[in-house]
């Protein structure tokens, strides 16, 4: 499946939020992460951050995409890490 993650977490959390997220997707922008990912992969994913957060403070989205067939990305301004990901 394809991911897309979106994060808002305190400041103190974001450099250990950021990080476990590298390892399964790629960077794209500030707080936002994206890439094909398995469901075990996922789950691993959800495990981790759930250690980290601060579940009455911080905001974790996932969007999750079944296929990417009928996305399409666009980009306007500066163009940050991750755009070849995206099919």
């Amino acid at each position: 499946m394809f991911l897309i993650l979106v994060y808002d977490v305190g400041e103190k959390r974001v450099g250990k939020v950021l990080k476990i997220c590298r390892k399964y997707l790629t960077w794209v922008q500030n707080s936002v992460l994206e890439g094909e990912i398995t469901e075990a992969a996922y789950n691993r994913l959800k495990m981790e951050l759930k250690r980290v957060i601060k579940e009455d403070e911080d905001s974790i989205i996932f969007y999750i995409l079944r296929t990417t067939k009928y996305s399409e990305r666009e980009t306007m301004g500066v163009k940050k890490g991750g755009e070849e990901m995206f099919l």
